[in-house]
């Protein structure tokens, strides 16, 4: 199959049966691809669909974003995960605005921060309609299948490969279409387990059907044992049910979210208390919980402790609040915490 077989294929497909209803295919613009796409970085349409739709309606111009506050920016990102992204976006915006306008060019739009490769030319390809090759995770499934390529798609040599392939195929006509489409087809057709072969569009000459291989492609990631890290997270009330928050450091895990205060045992928790000049009276060790990163598992042990009013609490500025359970849509909290604090805050 030569390379206008392969895409008017595509296209049929799309024209058929692609999705053309989803939030960021509507009143398409270069700030909504990017936004869209920056989303849907390892995590699933589904799952962005709601947080994309409250994130335009917060920030619906470049400008919007580029003004906004972190905290604010990273309240509406708060459950996504991979928060260095919210973060990126945020900087990113801000120097487009600084800037004037939002890059047309590949060697600008992969030097901001947050922007690959395979985002530029999603973004490129998308919203400019220029002739740009794209290489992100369903992508790479459906080629590795298609040309049955060997080897976990991470290595450089296979990544190499599968993005000579992306650009071979990429025409010039009709990108936009082409790009959604062949995100489309990975998403929903050439899915990772149980892909609907029969529907594809590629199947007569995909050699990982006819080699009966697809199950087995693209290579997985080698295994590998994740280390754990043990933590207690400290829920601290006082006797107007305020919970103490502090803020993370702007970069790493859970970046500039708020979180509770951490520690390496319940012993540390107590003794940081009375470094307050405070009495606990009551304390209460819940269940360890598991949450996994991408580095390391993180298993956590919260701890309930209540103290009389901390009106003289000793905080350092803008980086420790008391949080009151009213208000738990206002803050960027980690999907775990938000959760704790759901379940063990009265409102």
């Amino acid at each position: 199959m030569n390379s206008s077989d392969f895409q008017h294929r595509i296209l049929t497909w799309f024209d058929q049966k692609g999705r053309k209803d989803l939030p960021w295919q509507q009143e398409l613009t270069p700030y909504r691809v990017w936004i869209s796409e920056t989303m849907l970085q390892q995590t699933q349409v589904t799952t962005v669909i709601p947080y994309f739709n409250a994130f335009m309606e917060q920030f619906p111009t470049l400008e919007c974003l580029a003004e906004a506050p972190i905290d604010e920016v990273l309240h509406r990102w708060s459950g996504l995960g991979y928060y260095a992204r919210a973060r990126n976006l945020h900087k990113t915006a801000q120097l487009m605005a600084e800037q004037g306008y939002f890059p047309e060019m590949l060697d600008e739009l992969t030097a901001l921060p947050g922007i690959g490769l395979s985002t530029a030319g999603a973004i490129l390809s998308i919203a400019f309609k220029k002739s740009h090759p794209i290489l992100d995770g369903n992508v790479k499934r459906v080629l590795a299948r298609f040309k049955a390529v060997s080897g976990w798609p991470g290595t450089s040599q296979v990544n190499k490969y599968l993005w000579a392939i992306s650009t071979q195929l990429t025409p010039v006509e009709r990108v936009a279409d082409y790009t959604q489409a062949m995100m489309d087809l990975g998403a929903t057709v050439c899915t990772r387990s149980k892909p609907k072969c029969n529907d594809c569009p590629l199947e007569s000459h995909c050699l990982a059907s006819i080699t009966k291989t697809v199950s087995v492609l693209p290579t997985p990631k080698p295994p590998k044992t994740l280390p754990v890290k043990q933590l207690v997270f400290l829920l601290l009330s006082n006797n107007i049910n305020q919970i103490l928050l502090e803020k993370r450091p702007p970069t790493g895990i859970w970046g500039g979210l708020w979180s509770l205060p951490e520690f390496d045992s319940i012993e540390s928790a107590h003794a940081w208390c009375l470094t307050k000049n405070r009495t606990v009276i009551d304390t209460q060790t819940l269940v360890t919980q598991r949450h996994t990163f991408s580095h390391y598992h993180l298993d956590y042990t919260p701890v309930l402790m209540q103290t009389d009013n901390l009106i003289n609490f000793v905080m350092e500025a803008d980086q420790t609040v008391w949080y009151n359970a009213n208000q738990i849509n206002t803050l960027g909290l980690p999907a775990p915490i938000k959760l704790l604090l759901q379940q063990h805050t009265r409102g």
